[in-house]
This record gives structure tokens, C-alpha cells and sequence, in this order.
């Protein structure tokens, strides 16, 4: 057919250059209306291609293409192709649509990632499927079953302005060869005897064998490789003269199969003879079958240019039939060897050796130097030329790997530095999965793959594309555009770096098609390499060719034995991933694949997963985990389910994390194409439609889980039907009633739905698939109609910020309606229902699409996840909404009898459940397993006893009457006692309402003798941040699995292991009458921890890491149920009368509406007012600067004022606090000290009432506030006053402040000017708080230890330095030690002073975790830390995320030393420095001999002489001693005053590099409350296992 386009075409095209060049006309007003198809209908085969000419970036989106059977000539164009019907099927994006709907997601190449140049076409097959071709490349099946007749569909939209058909026919030959493999799978599959491979017979074998030895040749292994007899047409195995001496690795067979089969597609090419071009000659008698090709005409077999004029073989010739035309053998392969091929440059890097004819790369001495590795390649690349390399070898001595780039230096011009990242002009690289240009870091996360992550036989590609983008390939897989605009000529650059010693170049770019290449040549050699192994059947007999099995290629991790039904993980313990294994063969339809869980390891988190992928097991590279793949993978993880990567359901089914050896797990498609799970023989429910056939079964050995096998048919569960039983999904377009659908007190969705919804957790939950590409079609609706007075309610699970700004921005919509199911035509939107239907749309009431009110009681649009929201019609007929359990008010009035509860799952709102609730006398959940363990949603049943008493840590917020508490920010501070002492045998129990996965850890229980009523009244201030270290009184504590008595362990592997506990857990504590404690976790007595506890004690628990709210569910006495209280944010000090309506859920302060603050007109006499009284200066002299706001301070409202300006003229700084009176007829004093009446003032660190101080050590010194400070107030539901610095809780400063009060500011001595920045700051406790202090993201940070902590590179207006004269005076005394500038970080912000009044300031904790696995490490409190520089490739942020923390005391002496050597010397090591010297030195200080070891008794000498090493320590109580750290005198140039000194390091240490150890020093008592003596010092001896981050000074 002609490669034309039709005269016919959407209304913005404009045609030109014959009608085969579209441009859409008015490009940047217009991004649609640009549809162009075929001038005539497609042959089969002939691929249809269009290049792309013009894009513009105006819009999202870009081409689409496909296929219609409607005729161009009488067809109506619409806007754009997706809005095509009656049999179109359309690529748009990396989906596949027909008539509009997606049937396939993460189809091919993404099409809206194409770039100007880039071609595209699209093609129907003999069989019927459509395939998308693009830049050559097949990207396989999008669709099957089409019809004849189909027109091409092109459609110019978004960016996508102008293309240009290019070609209308068949592919090429080379690009037939993904279709001929194909053709061959089915075949095989047919069993019919003729195999094609690679476009070669097997007739014809013997050339393909003349490659191989060809190819072997090149790599000097030419007499070693066997020559096949022509009459071995399919021989049963290798020849008997391959010995095993001989056998090639599997790096170097790589290399031959890779060679043979470029020659054989380069003699395709260039024409002539068999083979599909004759470029290799077959023995046509005139040569033995012993003989070997030569050389001839086309260059020698090493590829030399000096020989590429001709050049003899060393034993004969092999002659080309006659007339064929086609070049010598060795032609072939000399063409495909010289200078034109990409090789290494031959200048490289000074520790490289090149081999293999510059094709492999090498650093020598690699357990010595870990870079001078560079290597460029030896021709600048073509455009769109790959260049691809794979690692043979990696060494785990150090960090960071290979960096791969392009440069516009010449190789023969550039003197190579150490590193391609010190290269500060014309250099892109990819470093990790970032993206550096001349160095810097333009791209912090180009790709998911990091390539410091990347293991031994994983491919590395890059390619400069005609339009100027740089592209980088990972495993074959584009990681998209890297860099937009590289000059034209550029060289690729490959740095050995670090753990990277070995690559070797990779000519056969194409991952997929070389691994199938080469597995169809290893199937020509012998027929049992390659293929899956004779399948078996579900029998037991292992004879029936149909049984499933475990493949053979499996995880690097992972190992097959028991004949392939059994998979392990050898060293489970060693390694938590890396253990994916899939079946030999597809799974058929309604096949169940089940397997066993035969061994678990306790040692990590997570456990098996399961799943199905369209990817053959002998062909795929098996990532870490199934997770990491991104196309053809369905997985149930935990309980949820993942579909290439991403989450599709959040909770569905058993989680797959708590099954125990002896479980199974089973996983099996349906013939209509649905995805169902089983766990121990319960079927799951549908988990994903639309899945395509032949898909493998996978397991991934993750985590917990070590060992699997596959189960037989006998032991398999029941196949799951369409029917009302079992805890079924419904599935689009398959109805199936819902079990309970007709019972009297079941509510549940219905099966019929909108498009896009899905139903799951038998009727309980329904979500919208695609939730990002998809904003509506979504709408449910109830399985039966409501009854008078009965309450439908549902909570928001799940919400995406995706149509956040945007017309589809609402959220979700709720109502009734009078159509029955059946007769619903589900339309987009609920709005579009248009007869007997109520609703409430945000805050409008809407009667069949009409808005009937505005205004309604509240806002749909504002709920968040966790929100609840109820309808009900009551007996009158009028319909009540119940948000969160609190009645809004009659919406509309009139109601029929008979109405069905509707939910549109609309904008951004994902899934909901249905909360079982049965009417609005009882709003708590009802106890099904599947709300109840998923939300934090519980109210405290009426009649608890139990409360908690109101002394708590200071993150604790206490609700409902003291029947719940919940972590308001951080990981720790979170303790809470009983309200009394329990009785013998009293059970006091809690249920876990909420959990926060960022941290790590969890809830700790047990029972103290700390009376919480003998605490202070301010005991936050003194209390520990963590129950194990609660030890003023005698506490017993369970903490994990491990039972700890006043922090010290007494026992392991007790019970179950806390940390393991999810929301809708208990966890209970008694104390029984033989003095034991016993832990009860859902009922379950977990038996004795702890013996001869104490009669009088409380119930003391710590909502520690993971566990941030809990509720009281026990209960010893029970009271009147009319009594109790509805959970509120009030408390029994709050003003008679009052009362909070908005009950709080999960533990979450109420949500209410912000005042908008401002300073009230009556202030001091010295106080100027501006920006509409938002700033307050004072204008003379240091005091009458009082000022307060025109509003009172709602409770929960935080009020925040930032510090503007200081004036170091004057001494102390400004107070703040709140005024129980109306201020506007106030007569203000000088200083607010002088206020004595209702009056809770701030003040240093100090808290004062009417001008009596009732607190001290509270919170940072204000004195010390810089400037730039964002102090707030705020006071809580139970009347507390808490104080914010940088948006930190510095935990309760007041009780029983009154309402209303007023915030109150004194702008005394050095601060003269404040600016109020609180009136868009959402209540607290609210999702939209966007302050992050810095302390809390050093906690979440350095827990997971995936990113570095702010405190190590502070804000600039959050590190004190400006003020602190501390950290000056340590300043100057490093000033005096004469230190070269060039050792320290030149930008002074990342100097941190760990002063009491700085890390108060910033709010740091005292203890943190870093590294992998994670380990405790102290902050060095008291010390001051002066940044190090850090060498270019020892990025802390990267490279040594996964190392500890520890600290190395020292002498003055060595530090230069230790500095000039960049890390730790044995010989610096303090321990041999710890005499000190009175005698003053030049500078002004005194410092002892170095290397003295006076102290230390004389056969700890010897021992440190024989074994160097290093002493480190993860805290400086110890590493800060004086034996460790000498002091020495100096004088202060400033002061004049004498002072003693002190100097360590705070260095990053690997894991692995050293030995933990007990103290040497002898002592008795505890060094550090968090470390255990005989755990506090660390010893190394590797060199390279330290870096020095910084210098710590103390000064005293």
C-alpha cells in the first residue's frame, strides 16, 4: 500500500508533502482535533511508520497511534483517537485502549517520552495482534484478535505537532528477527520438528557453527572449540572433544555467541549467499570441514586498520558458493572488529589494563586503589548509537561503583583525573542514580536504579539521541532522558570506581533479543539448554510432562533442589532478598500454583511474596525483588497487591507478613482473565483483571521467609466460582452476589459499579483502579436499600494528591437514590444521575443533579484519610450526614422509603470501607476483622475503667477523658501511666489505634514503681525519652521480644515479639499473685516475664517508633454506660459549660478552624505596629515593648511569630506567654514581669506564673534565639500550654490555662522586631502542616538511614550560630591550633554547637540510629563540631548512607597528623596520648607529648604494639574522657582567660569494619544510659572502614 496518509482528517491538520507530512495547525492555542489515518486499509505485516518532526511544550501528552476499522471517508473525526469506537485500538502513553478503554497498562515503550526524530509505527500480524514498533524495535503483542481491514491511526496530540509517514511494508530482515523467534516459540510449542533460529534452518546449521568457531578464533580459542558434521542437523549434546579443561566460563561463552551472532546479521546486511545474505560460506567440498576462515578483503580477525586491506588465515580458506557474492567469513568479522566498532581508547586511566581488543576494561590492584579508573571510548558516538558495557567484576572493599557518562574531551588530548567527577568542563555523568554535569548535581534522582546497587552481569548503557538528549539503559531497560541538550560530538566515558573493576563492551545492544539469541542457539546446540525442563503435571507421578516446578534460573540468592520442587535461600540469615524463583512453565487457566512455607529466619521484616509475570524464566534477569520489575507482574505483598511496581490494592486479603512454616500460599489466573490469591486454602478474591495468559507463577523468598515448596493437587484448595460464598471480589463486567447479600444486618456494596470501581473485601471496600489516570466512572452503591434510622458509613483509606488544583480537585461525594442497582446506568459523576437522587456534593445538597442548598454543616472536599462519613434516612424521611460520628443536620426532607446509599469515588479520593456501623446511638466500628485492623478509628467502649494519668511524656496528647493517647510528633517522649495503681491479677489493656512506618521500633509495656502523681508538676522537662531508660524507680518493661529490667536485659525471645504489632492489635500487662508480669497480646497470655515484682505499681507503657496512638480497652470495674463521656478534646479544667462537639479520631487533635491573628492596637509605648499589624518593631530604648493579639488563641490553633531583627547592644532577649484577660483596656508595664494577674510567661528557660516561677530547664535559653527563630504557642485540648521553636513541641509548659487567653510578646533587650507567620498554618495535627523541624526529620532520616539528617546540614536560619558564645570561644581555640583552611568545609552552616541552649534550640534528641543495619550513636552534647571537607566521591548523602556513627578522642598533637592522612591512623590512636603537659606553647595553649602511654599499664602497651588499632566509641562520654582525650590549657585572645580544651573526631564507620567490646577503662557504673559497658567501645583495624566527618572541640 501506499505510505500516504488519508485526504480526510481531523479539523486542525493541515496536509502537505504529497499527503504524507501532517502538521496540526495552531499548535500552542489547540492540543487536540489533530486524528490523521492511512490512505488505505493495512496489509498484514507491513509496518505503518511515522516520524516524528515537531513537538512543542505547551501541553502534556503526546502522539498516539493504532488501529480502527472505521472507514476515513465517512467518518466523524473526534477530538482525539482514545475517543474512536467501534473497533479502534489505540498505544497512548504506555497504554493500551480499544474503543476508549484501557485493556493493558505499562504496555512498550512510554510514547509520550519520544523525542523529536523518533520514529513510530504500528502493525498488524498474520495472527491477528497488533505490535508497535518503535526506532525499529518490536515492542510485542498490544493486543490480540483484531480484524482484517484496518485503517492506521495517527494522532497528533499534545506535544506531538507535525510527522511525516516514512514507510508502509514489511520489516526488515534485522527487524524481522523478534518475529521469527516468536513464530519459533509457537512451534516448539506445536512440537513440530523445524526450528528457525535467528533466521538460519537448521539445514543450515553448519554456517551458524562456522560463526561460533569464528568467533571463538577471535578470542585465541580456535583449535578448543568444536566443529558440528553436517550431518548433525540437531545433535543430542556437545561433541566428545569438548573437555572439561576446555569449557568456556560464562562470560567468554557470552563473548563467542555474541560475536558469532553480529557476524552473522553483519553478513545479513551486507547481502549475498545462505543465510539470508551469504556472509558466511558454507563447505562447498573445495575445503575440508577442518579448515578455518581467513581473513581476506575484509581486515584481520583482530580488527587492526593496518591490516584491513587484506590479510591471509593462518590455515586455509573457506570458500563462498559461487555466484553468491557474499564476503569471506573473516570479512565479515573484521568488518565487524576494526576502528568502527566502539572499543576502548587505548589512553586511559593510569590504573587501567585493557584486553579482549580493547573491548574489556580492568583496574589493577583493586584491593588497593579504588579509582584512576577511567576509560573513554575510542571514536566519538554516532546519534542514536547505543553503547553498552557489562560488569564482570565488582569487590566489596569499597563504596560507590561505576559511573558511566559522555565527555567532550578527546581521549588523546585529556590528561585522565582520578575521577570523571573532578572533570569541570564538557562531562555528563550518571553517579548512584544521579545525574552529574561538570561535576555538580543537576539531577538528584535521575532513575530508580542506583548503579552503585548494581551486581556482576548487569548491563550499563547509554546513547546520544539525534535530538540532542542523552539516554542511559539499565539491563536493557531506557531510564529515560538524562540530559536535554549534549553537544553533537561526544565520547563515552566509563569510570571504574570504587567496587567496579571489570567491564567488558556489549556490541548486541538489545538486552531482550540477545538473551532470547543466544538461548535459541544454545537450544540449536543441545536441545535440553535453554528450554524449561520437561513440564510435570499436578500428580504425583514426576513422568507426567505436565507437573509444575521451580525453573532453574532463579535469584542470585536462591537455589532449586528436591528435583524442582523445592526453593531456599541457602543464607537466609546473610541476605533478606535476591530470592526470586518462578515456575518452569505458564500457568494454565484456573491452575492453582500453591506452595508450602517449609522454613522461616527472624533475623529481617517482611516475608514471601507471590504473584504472576508474562516473563519466561530463562530469559529474564531476576531483579533483587519482584517489586523492583516494572512491566508484566502482578504481587501480593503483605496485604496488598502490586501490578509492576505499584500499588493497586492497600488491603486485601491475609497479610502474607504474619504466616508462620507450615502455611501455604497459592496464586491462580481464571479463564476470564482475573487474578486470585489464596492463603492456607482461603481464597482472597479477585486482585487484578485483565490479566493476559501464559503468565509464570512466582514466589520471591523474601525477608522472614526462607524456604518453599510446591504443593501437589491433592493438597490444593477449591477453585473459586462467581458464587455469594467466600470472601469474594467482585470484578468488573463478572457480577457475582456478595456473601451476606441479603442478610438482615449486612450492609455491603453492590456488584454493579461504575467502570473504574472495584469492589473487594467481600463488598466491605471499594476503590477506583488507575487512580492517577482516572478521576472518575467510579460511583458504588449499596447491595440493598436502607432502613429507618440505619446509619451507612464508610472511613477514606486512601487518597492521592494527584487532581490536587484541578477541575477534577473534589474528593468524594456521598448520597441516596431511589434506583434500584439493576436499573442504574452508572454514569461519570454522581452530579450526571438526574431522577431520584440525593446528594451532598462539598458543601451543596443536590436533588437529581440540581443544587437544592449551599453551606451545608460541612465540607466533604476537607475530610482526609482516616474521616468517616454516614447517611441516614430517618423514619420521617429526612436524610442526616454524620461526619466522624457527630450528626450535621437535616440535609433535605421528603425521602421515599426505599433509598440505596451511594459513594462516587471521585478526584482524589481512592478507597473506602464500609465501617459496619448499625446507627448514629453507637457510632464506634463494629469488630470485623477487616475495619477493625486497618484504621485508627476506635472510640473507648463504654464502661473503661482504666485511664491514663495525665503526667505523661511530653509528645502525649491525652483524649477522650484520658482513654487515649496519641504521639504528636518524633519517635520517643511518648510515656504513659495507668491512672492507679493496678490490683493483683487486674488485667490493664490497650489497643493499637494507629502506626506510623517511618520509624522503626515500637510499643514497649511492662509495669513501674513511679507514682506518676510524685512527678513534677512540669514532667517533661525531666522524664525519659524512652521507657528503657526509666530508671529513678524500679520499672519492668517488655520492649520487641526482650524483657528488660530498669533497661537491663533479663531475658530474650519472650512472647512475641512487640514490634511486630499492626493497628487493631492488644496488648495487655498484669501482675499476677505469685509477682510475676505477664504480657497479654490479643488475649493470648504470653506467660511469666518477670518475677518478684513489686505490689504497688502502675501500668506504664511508651508509644514508641511505629505505634503513635493507642485506646484503653480493659476495663476492672464497670460503670454505667451513661456515664461515660463521648471521646473530646476537653478536660475536666475546662470552663463549666463548655463543650467540644467534634469528637477526635485516631488519636488526632480536632480539626478546627484557623483565627486569623493579628497584634491588638493597645501595645507598649515603644512598640510601632506595620503590615496590617502583622509586624511589631520597637522603635527606642530596651523595654515597654509589650504587645498582645486582637484574638484570643483557639485551643489547638498554633500561633507562631518569627524573629526579625536583634540588636547585640543589649543583654537578655524577649519572652512570650499568654494573658487570661481581655488586653484591650490593659494598662502594659515596662517588661511583662511585671504583669501579676492570669499571666503564664516564657522567659530564658524558665516558666512563670503572675510573675512566680513554678518551672526551670524548660525548653532552649530564648536569649539565645537567633534571628530568622519561628517561635509558636499553642494550647492543647486538655488546657496545656506548649511552646514551638522551629515548629518543635517543646512538651507542656502550663496547665489549666483559661479560655479565652491571649498570646502575649515582650520585645525586650536584644530583640527589637517580630512578624506573625501563623494565619495560613492549619491547625495541628492537620495534614496541611507543612513545618518540618529539623529534629524530627534527623529522627525519621536517620532511622531508616536512606537520607542524611538536617542536623547535619542545618538550615541557615536554624543553626544558632550567630549568637552562641560557646561556640565562638571553641571557634577561637581552633583559630589557635593553626589547622590548614583546606581541611574544613568552607561554608560555616554545617558547624554545629551542641551547647544545652543550641541542640535545645534545634531540638535534638539525645540518641539517634544510622547505617544498615541501624545502630545507636549519641550526640556529642557539650562538644562543638567544625565540618570537615569531604573528598568529592565520599558523598555523605550517599555513598556512606548505610555507615555508623561513632566518635575517636584524641590528642591536640594528632590532629594534624590524622587530618594530613584524611582517616585514622593506629598510630594516632588516643589511647597512646594521654599525659598532659602544663607548659604553655607559642600559640597560647599547652598540650601533651604525643605517642605517650604513661598511663596505661604495661601489657596493654605491648598488645597495642603488636595489633594496631583504632578506638571508637558511639558516644563521647566515653571516646571524651580525659584518658582518650588529654585537656590542654590555653588562653582566650579575647577574654584573656584561661581555659582547658579537649578535641576528638566524628567519623563514618562501616559496618563490618570493626569489633564491638566492653570499656578498658575499668569502670563500674554505666558510661552512658543507652549503652551497655560492655558494648561502648569499638575496635578497628581496617583502614578504610573510617572517613573523618568532623572536628569536636569542648572547651571548659
Amino acid at each position: 500500500m501506499a505510505a500516504e496518509l488519508h485526504p480526510c482528517s481531523g479539523k486542525l491538520i493541515g496536509l502537505s508533502n504529497s499527503n504524507r507530512t501532517a502538521q496540526r495547525n495552531q499548535p500552542v492555542q489547540e492540543f487536540n482535533h489533530g486524528l490523521v489515518l492511512s490512505r488505505e486499509p493495512l496489509k498484514d505485516r507491513d509496518v505503518f511508520t511515522v516520524r516524528i518532526d515537531k513537538k512543542v511544550n505547551s501541553w502534556s501528552g503526546s502522539i498516539e497511534i493504532g488501529v480502527t476499522s472505521l472507514d476515513p471517508a465517512g467518518l466523524d473525526f473526534p477530538s482525539s483517537a482514545t475517543g474512536l469506537k467501534g473497533g479502534s485500538w489505540i498505544v497512548s502513553g504506555c497504554s493500551v485502549l480499544r474503543d476508549g478503554r484501557s485493556v493493558l497498562e505499562e504496555y512498550g515503550r512510554d510514547l509520550d517520552q519520544l523525542s523529536e526524530g523518533d520514529r513510530v509505527g504500528i502493525q498488524r500480524s498474520t495472527h491477528g495482534e497488533l505490535h508497535l514498533w518503535v526506532n525499529g524495535q518490536d515492542c510485542g503483542a498490544a493486543a490480540s484478535g483484531l480484524p482484517t481491514g484496518l485503517w492506521a491511526v495517527v494522532d497528533l496530540y499534545g506535544k506531538c505537532t507535525q510527522v511525516t509517514v516514512v514507510s508502509c511494508e514489511p520489516p526488515s530482515l534485522a527487524e524481522r528477527d523478534t518475529e521469527r523467534e516468536t513464530v519459533e516459540e509457537r512451534e516448539q510449542e506445536d512440537e513440530e520438528e523445524e526450528v528457525v533460529v535467528c533466521g538460519v534452518r537448521e539445514g543450515e546449521f553448519g554456517g551458524l557453527t562456522s560463526a561460533v568457531n569464528l568467533a571463538a578464533a577471535t578470542n585465541g580459542t580456535l583449535e578448543e572449540v568444536p566443529e558440528l558434521p553436517p550431518t548433525h542437523n540437531r545433535p543430542d549434546k556437545f561433541p566428545n572433544n569438548l573437555e572439561p579443561e576446555t569449557v568456556l566460563t560464562e562470560h567468554q561463552l557470552f563473548d563467542v555467541l555474541n560475536n558469532a551472532i553480529v557476524s552473522l546479521y553483519r553478513s545479513e546486511d551486507n547481502g549475498g549467499g545462505d543465510l539470508g545474505g551469504g556472509g558466511i560460506a558454507r563447505d562447498s567440498g573445495t575445503g575440508s570441514r577442518g579448515d578455518r576462515g581467513s581473513s581476506s578483503g575484509g581486515g584481520s580477525v583482530n580488527g587492526n586498520s593496518s591490516d584491513s586491506g587484506g590479510g591471509t588465515g593462518n590455515t586455509g580458506s573457506v570458500n563462498s558458493p559461487a555466484g553468491g557474492g557474499g564476503a569471506r567469513l573473516g570479512a565479515v568479522t573484521g568488518g565487524m572488529l576494526t576502528n568502527d566498532a566502539l572499543l576502548f581508547h587505548e589512553k586511559c586511566g593510569t590504573l587501567i589494563k585493557l584486553s579482549n581488543n580493547n573491548k574489556t576494561a580492568e583496574r589493577r590492584r583493586p584491593l588497593d586503589e579504588f579509582n584512576n579508573g577511567v576509560v573513554m571510548t575510542n571514536r566519538p558516538l554516532r546519534h542514536n548509537e547505543m553503547f553498552e558495557i557489562r560488569i564482570d567484576k565488582l569487590v566489596d572493599k569499597w563504596s560507590g561503583s561505576i559511573e558511566i557518562g559522555v565527555t567532550t574531551h578527546n581521549p588523546n588530548n585529556l590528561d585522565y583525573p582520578a575521577t570523571m567527577t573532578n572533570l569541570r568542563s564538557g562531562t555528563i555523568m550518571m553517579s548512584g542514580c544521579g545525574i552529574l554535569t561538570n561535576g555538580k548535581g543537576t539531577r538528584r534522582e535521575y532513575c530508580e536504579f542506583s548503579l552503585d546497587e548494581l551486581q556482576e552481569g548487569d548491563h550499563i548503557g547509554l546513547m546520544h539521541k539525534a535530538s540532542g538528549a542523552l539516554h542511559f539503559y539499565i539491563n536493557g531497560i531506557d531510564q529515560g532522558v538524562a540530559a536535554a541538550q549534549t553537544p553533537a560530538v561526544v565520547y563515552a566515558v566509563v569510570d571504574l570506581y570504587g567496587m567496579a573493576v571489570k567491564v567488558t563492551i556489549v556490541h548486541n545492544h538489545n538486552h531482550s533479543d540477545r538473551l532470547r539469541r543466544n538461548n535459541a542457539i544454545m537450544r540449536a546446540l543441545s536441545p535440553d539448554v535453554g528450554r524449561p525442563r520437561p513440564a510435570h503435571s499436578l500428580t504425583p507421578d514426576p513422568d507426567t510432562p505436565d507437573r509444575l516446578l521451580f525453573h532453574s534460573n532463579c535469584g542470585q540468592k536462591a537455589a532449586i533442589i528436591s528435583e524442582g520442587r523445592t526453593a531456599l535461600r541457602p543464607h537466609a540469615t546473610d541476605d533478606f532478598n535476591h530470592g526470586v524463583v518462578l515456575s518452569g512453565r505458564p500457568l494454565h487457566s484456573n491452575e492453582v500454583f500453591q506452595v508450602r512455607i517449609d522454613k522461616m529466619v527472624d533475623k529481617w521484616a517482611g516475608s514471601i511474596e507471590i504473584g504472576v509475570t508474562t516473563h519466561n524464566p530463562a530469559y529474564l534477569q531476576l531483579p533483587s525483588t519482584m517489586t523492583n520489575l516494572r512491566s508484566g507482574t502482578w504481587m501480593m505483598t503483605g496485604n496488598g497487591v502490586m501490578h509492576n511496581g505499584t500499588t493497586i490494592l492497600d488491603e486485601y486479603g491475609h497479610n502474607l507478613d504474619r504466616l508462620k512454616a507450615g502455611d501455604t500460599v497459592g496464586v491462580v489466573r481464571k479463564e476470564d482473565g482475573s487474578l486470585h490469591f489464596f492463603v492456607n486454602g482461603v481464597a482472597q478474591g479477585p486482585a487484578a483483571w485483565n490479566v493476559p495468559p501464559s503468565v509464570y507463577a512466582v514466589v520471591d523468598l523474601y525477608g522472614q521467609a526462607a524456604q518453599a515448596t510446591i504443593m501437589d493437587d491433592v493438597d490444593l484448595p477449591p477453585l473459586p466460582e462467581d458464587s455469594s460464598e467466600g470472601p469474594t471480589v467482585m470484578s468488573p463486567g463478572s457480577p457475582c452476589s456478595v456473601a451476606g447479600g441479603n442478610s438482615a444486618n449486612d450492609l455491603r456494596f453492590h456488584q454493579l459499579h461504575g467502570t473504574n470501581a472495584v469492589i473487594t473485601n467481600g463488598g466491605r471496600t471499594a476503590l477506583r483502579q488507575n487512580c492517577r489516570s482516572e478521576f472518575n466512572d467510579a460511583i458504588v452503591i449499596s447491595n440493598r436499600c436502607l432502613r429507618d434510622g440505619e446509619l451507612f458509613e464508610i472511613v477514606i483509606q486512601k487518597m492521592v494528591d494527584r487532581w490536587s488544583g484541578s477541575i477534577e480537585a473534589g474528593k468524594i461525594m456521598a448520597g441516596v437514590t431511589a434506583i434500584r442497582p439493576e436499573e442504574l446506568e452508572f454514569p461519570n459523576t454522581m452530579t450526571d444521575i438526574d431522577y431520584d437522587t440525593w446528594m451532598l456534593s462539598g458543601t451543596a445538597i443536590m436533588q437529581d443533579g440540581n443544587t437544592m442548598r449551599n453551606n451545608y454543616g460541612c465540607d466533604l472536599d476537607t475530610l482526609t484519610t482516616g474521616s468517616r462519613i454516614g447517611m441516614m434516612r430517618s423514619a420521617t424521611g429526612d436524610l442526616h450526614y454524620y461526619i466522624n460520628g457527630v450528626d450535621q443536620g437535616v440535609a433535605c426532607t421528603g425521602l421515599p422509603p426505599e433509598v440505596y446509599a451511594v459513594i462516587d469515588l471521585y478526584g482524589q479520593c481512592v478507597q473506602v470501607s464500609i465501617t459496619s456501623s448499625s446507627g448514629p446511638q453507637d457510632n464506634s466500628l463494629c469488630t470485623s476483622n477487616i475495619t477493625e485492623k486497618s484504621f485508627p478509628i476506635h472510640s473507648p467502649v463504654a464502661g473503661v475503667a482504666h485511664r491514663l494519668h495525665s503526667k505523661h511524656g511530653k509528645n502525649v496528647v491525652l483524649l477522650g477523658e484520658g482513654c487515649q493517647a496519641a504521639r504528636v510528633g518524633g519517635y520517643s517522649h511518648g510515656i504513659v501511666f495507668s491512672a492507679k495503681e493496678l490490683k493483683t491479677d487486674e488485667l490493664f489493656e490497650v489497643k493499637i489505634d494507629k502506626v506510623d512506618d517511618q520509624w522503626s521500633g515500637s510499643l514497649h509495656m511492662g509495669l513501674t514503681t513511679l507514682a506518676p502523681p510524685e512527678l513534677p508538676s512540669c514532667p517533661m522537662s525531666g522524664m525519659s525519652p524512652s521507657l528503657t531508660q526509666l530508671r529513678s524507680k524500679v520499672t519492668w518493661l517488655v520492649a520487641g521480644s526482650e524483657v528488660r529490667r530498669n533497661g537491663l536485659l533479663q531475658r530474650q525471645n519472650y512472647g512475641a515479639s512487640l514490634d511486630r504489632l499492626t493497628v487493631g492489635n492488644r496488648v495487655g500487662v498484669k501482675r499476677c499473685s505469685d509477682d510475676t508480669m505477664h504480657v497479654l497480646i490479643d488475649g493470648e497470655d504470653m506467660g511469666p516475664a518477670a518475677t518478684a515484682v513489686a505490689k504497688n505499681v502502675y501500668a506504664v507503657l511508651d508509644l514508641y517508633g511505629r505505634v503513635t496512638a493507642v485506646s484503653i480497652v480493659s476495663s476492672s470495674v464497670l460503670e454505667d454506660a451513661g456515664s461515660v463521656k463521648a471521646p473530646s478534646l476537653s478536660s475536666d479544667s475546662c470552663s463549666e459549660g463548655e463543650e467540644d462537639r467534634t469528637p477526635v479520631e485516631g488519636g488526632e487533635p480536632a480539626l478546627v478552624p484557623n483565627t486569623v491573628m493579628a497584634f491588638l492596637e493597645n501595645h507598649g509605648k515603644n512598640i510601632q505596629l506595620s503590615h496590617e499589624n502583622l509586624t511589631a518593631a520597637r522603635v527606642s530604648s530596651y523595654n515597654q515593648g509589650l504587645l498582645v493579639t486582637a484574638q484570643p488563641l483557639p485551643r489547638q490553633q498554633l500561633f507562631q511569630f518569627q524573629i526579625d531583627r536583634l540588636n547585640a547592644s543589649w543583654t537578655s532577649s524577649l519572652s512570650l506567654g499568654v494573658i487570661g484577660h481581655s488586653p484591650d483596656r490593659l494598662n502594659f508595664p515596662s517588661t511583662a514581669c511585671c504583669l501579676k494577674r492570669s499571666v503564664w510567661l516564657l522567659q530564658r528557660d524558665s516558666v512563670f506564673h503572675n510573675s512566680l516561677k513554678i518551672c526551670e530547664n524548660y525548653g532552649p535559653n530564648l536569649d539565645t534565639c537567633p534571628e530568622g527563630t519561628v517561635l509558636g504557642l499553642l494550647v492543647d485540648g486538655n488546657s496545656c500550654l506548649h511552646l514551638y521553636v522551629n515548629g518543635m513541641d517543646q512538651g507542656v509548659a502550663a496547665q489549666d490555662i483559661p479560655t479565652p487567653c491571649y498570646p502575649l510578646i515582650d520585645l525586650y533587650g536584644q530583640c527589637e522586631q517580630v512578624t506573625i507567620v501563623t494565619n495560613n498554618v492549619a491547625t495541628v495535627g492537620g495534614e496541611s502542616v507543612k513545618a518540618r523541624c529539623q529534629g524530627d526529620m534527623e529522627k525519621a532520616d536517620m532511622v531508616d538511614g536512606i537520607k542524611e539528617s538536617v542536623c547535619w546540614m542545618p538550615h541557615a536560619e536554624v543553626n544558632p550560630n550567630k549568637t552562641c558564645e560557646y561556640q565562638a570561644l571553641c571557634s577561637r581555640f581552633k583559630d589557635l591550633l593553626t589547622l590548614p583552611d583546606g581541611y574544613f568545609n568552607e561554608d560555616a552552616k554545617y558547624n554545629l554547637c551542641y551547647c544545652e541552649s543550641c541542640h535545645k534550640l534545634r531540638g535534638d534528641e539525645s540518641y539517634y540510629k544510622r547505617g544498615e543495619p541501624p545502630r545507636d550513636y549519641a550526640l556529642p552534647f557539650g562538644w562543638c563540631r567544625f565540618a570537615l571537607r569531604i573528598k568529592p566521591h565520599c558523598d555523605v548523602s550517599n555513598s556512606f548512607k548505610q555507615w555508623h556513627i561513632a566518635y575517636h578522642g584524641t590528642s591536640v598533637g594528632a590532629l594534624r597528623r590524622t587530618l594530613d592522612h584524611a582517616q585514622l591512623l593506629s598510630g594516632t590512636s588516643s589511647i597512646f596520648s594521654v599525659s598532659p603537659v602544663k607548659t604553655e606553647g607559642p600559640n597560647g595553649y599547652s598540650e601533651p607529648e604525643e605517642n605517650s602511654s604513661n598511663s596505661l599499664p604495661d601489657r596493654d602497651r605491648e598488645r597495642d604494639r603488636e595489633v594496631p588499632r583504632v578506638q571508637l566509641s558511639p558516644t563521647m562520654r566515653y571516646s571524651g574522657l580525659e584518658i582518650f582525650a588529654p585537656k590542654v590549657q590555653f588562653r582566650d585572645p579575647r577574654s584573656h582567660c584561661c581555659h582547658q580544651a579537649q578535641v576528638g573526631f566524628q567519623v563514618c564507620v562501616r559496618p563490618g569494619s570493626y569489633k564491638v567490646g566492653p570499656q578498658t577503662l575499668g569502670a563500674i557504673e554505666p558510661l552512658d544510659p543507652c549503652f551497655s559497658n560492655t558494648e561502648i567501645e569499638w575496635i578497628t583495624k581496617d583502614q578504610g572502614g573510617t572517613l573523618l566527618y568532623g572536628l569536636l572541640i569542648r572547651v571548659e
